[in-house]
């Protein structure tokens, strides 16, 4: 996912998109009329005894133990505070957590929203009682109870962090400033060659949130609940956009080094790396477009098969306690999702800097989820383009 700085290098050879999927399955089960039907599952009620470990799986930098820098540590106070040792399998993509979670050696997952419902559909990702996990009390209300991480009001986890995707610019070759994202789409010719996009099927998204603003006859509600006629449109839109693209970029080092050379312009980013890129003297700045954004946020989740899942509970409790939950959020460059953890930062301007307790922006932020055949948006009357047929198209328009 989004590694921090001292991460960069090691993960930029595993390729660290989110969603970069591989021929990911129809995630929900086609043709069930009646929507997401996960397999009857049940939460526990209460907690035992530690088991005395608990297997992860986990984008890097969410699961660190001191081993990548001796300063950043949560696991070892865990391990010493709950008598669970952390076995932890960092992933690359979604599919490789998907695929890992179906063997039933791990207990929990870090998913993003574009692998949480195939999770909760095939039944691998089981309920969690919410009441077992103290600290999710104080999780940001705009996080909890969404449509990628629960279904019909029970929760299959516990929200970890949020961003949201931005667009980047060079202030002294795009001119005027852009407050739209007509500049990588409609005006994305103005600097042909040196537009820059994310490299995930996932993208599709963003060209229908911009259709959503641009083409309203499209009736394009939700990014992620395109029928046929709306899907073709936002393929249509990006393979004209892939005239002018000088480079998908699939880790930031990349994107990072590209703004700093001129070779990209402006594009798809994060606020992370809009501020390492300032920080390396790249005179760029990052804007939220005013058609809104598409963005991420993850969620811890337990395996309907764990082994450890007392473990597995104090280990969701923990990653989302204050203290801890400011530790990742600083060191990967993210939001924290609970609500106490910015008096705990050790950087006081990063709540503010990354909006973590800003509602009105996160409202425009539309979070990744898995497209599915029952349109997320409640239509009946069709059937949206599911997310293996959006891997395939991106294929098709990267080609």
């Amino acid at each position: 996912m989004r590694p921090h700085r001292s991460l960069l290098t090691a993960a930029a050879a595993s390729c660290l998109l989110l969603v970069t999927a591989c021929g990911s399955a129809d995630p929900a089960g086609s043709g069930k009329s009646g929507g997401l039907n996960p397999p009857d599952l049940k939460a526990p009620t209460a907690l035992g005894a530690p088991e005395g470990e608990v297997n992860l799986i986990a984008w890097a930098g969410y699961v660190e133990d001191g081993s990548n820098d001796p300063k950043v540590d949560w696991v070892s106070d865990f391990e010493k505070r709950t008598g669970c040792r952390v076995n932890a399998k960092t992933a690359a993509t979604s599919d490789e957590m998907v695929s890992l979670m179906k063997t039933g050696a791990y207990d929990a997952v870090s998913a993003s929203g574009d692998a949480s419902l195939r999770l909760i559909a095939s039944g691998d990702a089981a309920p969690v009682n919410t009441a077992l996990v103290p600290h999710y009390a104080d999780v940001f209300a705009g996080l909890k109870n969404k449509e990628w991480n629960s279904v019909k009001g029970v929760a299959y986890g516990v929200p970890h962090g949020r961003g949201a995707n931005l667009l980047m610019y060079d202030t002294e070759k795009v001119k005027p400033a852009p407050d739209s994202w007509s500049a990588v789409f409609d005006k994305a010719s103005a600097h042909s060659g040196k537009v820059t996009a994310y490299d995930s099927p996932i993208y599709l998204a963003d060209a229908a949130l911009y259709l959503k603003a641009t083409k309203p006859e499209l009736g394009i509600e939700n990014p992620y609940a395109l029928d046929q006629k709306q899907f073709d449109a936002s393929v249509a839109l990006l393979k004209e956009q892939n005239k002018h693209i000088g480079e998908y970029w699939s880790d930031y080092l990349k994107e990072i080094s590209a703004f700093k050379s001129g070779d990209s312009v402006v594009g798809t980013s994060w606020q992370v790396i809009a501020n390492l890129a300032k920080a390396e003297g790249a005179k760029i700045e990052a804007v939220l477009p005013k058609e809104g954004s598409t963005g991420w946020s993850d969620t811890w989740m337990v395996s309907a098969k764990a082994k450890h899942p007392v473990c597995a509970y104090k280990w969701l409790d923990w990653i989302v306690s204050p203290k801890t939950n400011a530790q990742v959020a600083e060191y990967f460059g993210e939001a924290p999702a609970n609500a106490k953890s910015c008096v705990e930062t050790a950087d006081k301007n990063h709540c503010a800097v990354f909006h973590a307790t800003d509602e009105t922006y996160w409202k425009r932020v539309h979070f990744w989820t898995t497209p599915i055949e029952q349109c997320l948006d409640g239509r009946k009357d069709v059937r949206c383009v599911p997310y293996a047929k959006w891997v395939q198209a991106w294929t098709e328009i990267k080609g």
